[in-house]
């Protein structure tokens, strides 16, 4: 008989799978089999070099997983063990909670561009830190690569990295207000290449700018923009949503399905709340042997959050999640 569970399960254990229509159209699917250390928020995950997982995630200090086969995770301690003093000027003194990590491998050591900031301001900044491992302790922090104040439009939380097709360096970030910008880097140093305008991205101006986490992941001749809708961090009553939207160029326009642009507050909604997943959202992609992996958080019926895995597949030049 065919089920739901059975399906994700003999997905994730690499066996084949006939999908009947009604499924290959579901769109809140269940999340796949994950085990161990289950807490996370606002993730990160890559594939190391060695065939491992590493995952980043919200946490005092910015908090750090390892799993060896994407289904059992342990906890790796904190990038930061012994504290990140430097980002008090946007946290406040003895804060120690650092937010939305964003993780990749390039020129043979890790890079991580984390968010420094509290709850219902602007005044925020991304830092960049690297590792020639990836481990807790070994993580040298490089400063500041982007940062807002109080009287800016937009907030610098959020980061993402993305490479483009001609291997040009690029951080998409923001979280309501004025929406999702971008800026280009320097691939030598990982920090902003120039001081020209952010580019922007998405916004919902109608909506009370409630739009965050964007990722940027490429797939075929598209670039795919994911984001956040909605209200996050308020347990099983979040509202999070995960939407995207899609370009040609890596610094867009994107547009939905419906050919919305999202910087008029578009996206096609990928999942949403259904069942005991309660506000999925601040999703992360990764490629995997077998597929591209949506990584993402959701709340419980408890209200913890929780680890979100599912693969993609692309049907049209769209991604769809099963």
């Amino acid at each position: 008989m065919f089920t739901l569970r059975s399906a994700v399960w003999a997905l994730f254990s690499g066996a084949a799978v006939a999908y009947p229509p009604l499924l290959q159209n579901r769109q809140n699917i269940g999340p796949g089999p994950v085990s161990g250390d289950t807490f996370w928020h606002d993730p990160t995950v890559i594939k190391k070099p060695d065939g491992g997982y590493l995952a980043a995630f919200t946490a005092d200090n910015v908090g750090l997983k390892t799993s060896t086969d994407r289904t059992v995770w342990r906890d790796a301690g904190a990038a930061f063990p012994n504290g990140a003093p430097w980002t008090e000027p946007y946290t406040g003194k003895g804060q120690r909670n650092l937010w939305a990590p964003d993780l990749s491998f390039h020129n043979n050591q890790y890079y991580m561009y984390y968010s420094a900031s509290s709850f219902g301001t602007t005044k925020s900044a991304i830092f960049l830190a690297t590792s020639p491992t990836g481990a807790s302790g070994s993580w040298t922090d490089h400063g500041v690569v982007v940062e807002s104040n109080a009287k800016s439009d937009f907030n610098a939380i959020d980061p993402n990295l993305v490479v483009d097709a001609q291997g040009r360096w690029f951080l998409s970030f923001g979280s309501f207000w004025s929406g999702i910008k971008m800026v280009a880097l320097d691939p030598a140093t990982g920090k902003r290449s120039d001081s020209r305008p952010l580019i922007n991205l998405a916004s919902r101006p109608n909506a009370g700018g409630a739009v965050e986490a964007p990722f940027i992941t490429r797939h075929d001749n598209f670039y795919y923009l994911w984001v956040s809708f909605d209200k996050c961090c308020q347990g099983a009553q979040s509202t999070y949503r995960i939407m995207v939207g899609r370009s040609n160029s890596v610094t867009g326009p994107f547009l939905d399905k419906a050919g919305v642009d999202m910087m008029q507050g578009g996206g096609t909604q990928m999942m949403s709340s259904h069942g005991a997943v309660h506000g999925p959202g601040h999703n992360a992609v990764f490629t995997d042997n077998d597929a591209d992996v949506l990584a993402y958080h959701y709340y419980n019926n408890a209200g913890t959050a929780q680890i979100g895995l599912n693969l993609l597949r692309y049907d049209g030049g769209w991604p769809v999640i099963y």
